[in-house]
């Protein structure tokens, strides 16, 4: 007995304390990669990691480099809002593949999407005004809107996106600002809007003179884009295109590009009023790795463990439901007859898998939907078993899967 208690002290199995005796140690649980918990919280819409380790070598060496080119400058001093023209340039060779060529005086750095949505809302419409957006839409723009208190109007939409016809009606009726809009693998439906219907739109909101904010966040990931608004109306669209999706969330970036002729000093004042200033620090990484192409290796190495993660997908979930786009890594999964929202997440929850129900995007009534992103599991097996769990459920019925007692 004196061994076994020795060897169980040994493999930290227990403890003892004077006086009181010897107790097992709590032993802490392996929890499954993704969330605490042991949850895999698809809720999240991040991209997917590859496993490139030399790609990711790359990046950090390039990171390590801005010491040795002035990097204590990016420390210790401000800069202008909007960014400095060596940032701007990069930004502007990163469009260049969507936009064409873009002049400097029209580019703007931003702390992220987010930064430049708001910043962008708050110097074109009034507390009270009428703002656009999908019927559903990216909950970023909500939470915005509701802390300008700004009126959020949905315009409905099929599966290729907004429908023109209904903005129209909505601009007669309610004369908006701004339409909001992600033409590009929509958030949350992954729909990509038709050429046409773009020409359409834009027509719509220059006649009509509503200002458009083109939220062009996935807008990199398709290697044969559909052209953007703001190359078809270059005078009504003010271009969002951050670099979370594409490159790294953490650097909280994106390039902002104003239409013609649109005073540049009113945004800038915006971005100064409400973040001061984009970071120095992760505008020179991004810019580093722009004219370095490493920006353009992590794009490509993202593409790559995307395509791979859709097939998955397809594979695994019934395509009845399951919407998953061409280019992303998120999915769309409508509900079977009998399921709610709420309770089919509380029910994922429940097995490991952490979604968000439609709740978080609607700006109407929200449909029986969840949006899976399929960037967070750590690799494709995991991935694979998680949607497994996905397809299983949605094969019961929501009463068979009521635990309350």
């Amino acid at each position: 007995m004196t061994r076994a208690y020795a060897e169980a002290r040994r493999r930290g199995l227990v403890e003892g304390r004077v006086g009181q005796g010897t107790y097992v140690r709590p032993v802490a649980r392996p929890l499954v990669p993704g969330t605490p918990g042991g949850v895999i919280d698809m809720s999240m819409n991040m991209p997917p990691r590859f496993e490139d380790e030399q790609l990711r070598a790359r990046m950090w060496r390039e990171i390590a480099a801005l010491e040795h080119t002035g990097g204590l400058e990016l420390l210790l001093r401000y800069q202008e809002p909007g960014g400095t023209r060596v940032d701007r340039n990069a930004g502007a060779s990163w469009l260049s593949g969507r936009l064409g060529t873009v002049p400097l005086e029209r580019l703007l750095i931003c702390p992220g999407a987010q930064g430049a949505l708001l910043a962008l809302l708050g110097a074109l419409a009034e507390p009270g005004d009428c703002v656009c957006a999908e019927a559903l839409t990216y909950p970023g723009l909500l939470s915005a809107l509701a802390h300008l208190r700004l009126r959020p109007v949905g315009v409905p939409m099929d599966g290729q996106g907004l429908l023109p016809a209904a903005f129209g009606e909505i601009c007669r009726e309610h004369r908006p600002k701004v339409l909001y809009c992600n033409p590009t693998l929509h958030n949350p439906t992954t729909a990509t809007m038709p050429l046409e219907r773009r020409k359409t739109l834009i027509e719509i909101a220059r006649a009509h003179g509503v200002a458009v904010i083109e939220d062009d966040a996935y807008g990199a990931l398709p290697r044969t884009p559909i052209p953007p608004l703001a190359s078809l109306g270059p005078d009504v669209v003010y271009h969002v295109a951050g670099l979370a999706k594409c490159l790294a969330p953490a650097l909280r970036i994106a390039y902002l590009v104003l239409p013609e002729g649109r005073p540049v000093s009113r945004i800038a004042g915006a971005l100064r009023a409400t973040a001061a200033m984009a970071s120095p620090l992760t505008a020179a990484i991004a810019t580093r790795w722009i004219e370095s192409g490493t920006a353009t290796a992590v794009l490509e190495a993202i593409r790559t463990e995307a395509a791979a993660r859709r097939m998955i997908a397809q594979a695994v979930l019934p395509a009845e439901f399951a919407h998953i786009g061409t280019d992303g890594f998120h999915l769309w999964l409508e509900l079977p007859a009998g399921w709610s929202r709420a309770e089919f997440v509380a029910r994922l929850r429940t097995v490991g898998i952490g979604a968000v129900g439609s709740d978080a995007f609607a700006i109407s009534a929200p449909p029986e939907a969840v949006r899976l992103g399929l960037g967070i599991p750590a690799s494709g097996q995991e991935l694979s078993a998680a949607l497994a769990r996905v397809a299983a459920l949605l094969t019961e019925s929501a009463a068979m899967s009521n635990m309350v007692v």
